[in-house]
């Protein structure tokens, strides 16, 4: 026996015409929101509140921002502006060998050019380094 499998789940079906629910609740809101505006204010206090109101649900329903919708951004960024926030900084002391010390005060006191530390590079290091610098690449585009 055969069963249908459902694809392209992530994608909301258009249930009131080009709109998908969302969308049609949000625009739906924005405009009793304008609406109620222009029934209680004046008409320049209609305009001054109801063309943010208005963008506003425009953006909710339309506008994404890196394959987000705007309503994930803008609870993302109400939380991190509402949230405790702890920021650390420990200084770290470079380790340097007991053997590098001895041949540096050795030089300098030989009248010498001292040599200059090279830390090694493991093959771990190096896979860290790569993949930081994959990260900032995505970042920065």
């Amino acid at each position: 026996m055969r069963f249908q499998v459902p694809q392209f789940t992530e994608i909301e079906d258009k249930i009131f015409g080009p709109l998908t629910f969302k969308q049609f609740i949000y625009l739906v809101g924005g405009g009793g929101a304008v609406f109620v505006c222009y029934a209680l204010l004046p008409l320049y206090l209609t305009v001054f509140f109801g063309i943010p109101i208005a963008l506003f649900s425009l953006a909710l329903a339309f506008y994404t921002i890196n394959n987000q919708p705007f309503i994930k951004v803008a609870e993302n960024a109400f939380r991190y502006l509402t949230s405790n926030k702890l920021y650390l900084w420990k200084k770290r002391e470079a380790k340097v060998a007991p053997e590098i010390i001895q041949k540096t005060k050795a030089a300098g006191e030989a009248g010498e050019k001292t040599p200059m530390y090279m830390p090694k590079l493991t093959k771990n290091k190096l896979g860290d380094l790569a993949w930081s610098l994959d990260i900032k690449e995505k970042v920065s585009r």
